[in-house]
């Protein structure tokens, strides 16, 4: 009965530990809001760069990275509407406390037959994680 008693105090214990272990081990995860709403920016009939203010106060020591998943509305000029997401990554680096992402797009139902007008952009989520990886790319777009 004491063996059982002994496995179950060091079994409670472990399983009260490894939340703090997990939380040590893994990287912290912070905040980040836009600066304004996107910018949008027209080059073309149907090519665009989006742009996002990154505001991260906190990332002045280490530097953060994340991404910003948005979902843009647009429409043709012969009435065709879309909606897509979309995201874009960026980069706070040391020293600093606001970055900016541009993310390049086209819309358009067949390349370059349209004019197109983007409606509306969205932001729905923005990820931050401290410390900045110099490897991972500085933006990237789900087609």
């Amino acid at each position: 009965m004491t063996n059982y008693l002994y496995k179950g105090l060091i079994l409670t214990a472990s399983l009260a530990l490894l939340p703090a272990l997990g939380a040590a081990a893994a990287p912290m995860a912070r905040s980040a809001s836009l600066t304004q709403d996107p910018l949008v920016m027209r080059l073309s009939k149907d090519e665009f760069r989006i742009a996002f203010g990154v505001n991260a106060e906190h990332c002045a020591s280490k530097g953060c990275n994340g991404v910003i998943r948005y979902r843009v509305d647009w429409k043709t000029e012969d009435g065709t509407t879309r909606s897509e997401m979309k995201r874009v990554s960026y980069a706070v680096l040391p020293s600093s406390n606001r970055a900016l992402a541009v993310d390049r797009q086209y819309f358009d139902t067949a390349e370059g037959a349209h004019t197109t007008d983007v409606v509306r952009v969205n932001v729905d989520l923005i990820t931050c994680v401290d410390g900045v990886d110099s490897h991972a790319p500085r933006t990237a777009s789900a087609r």
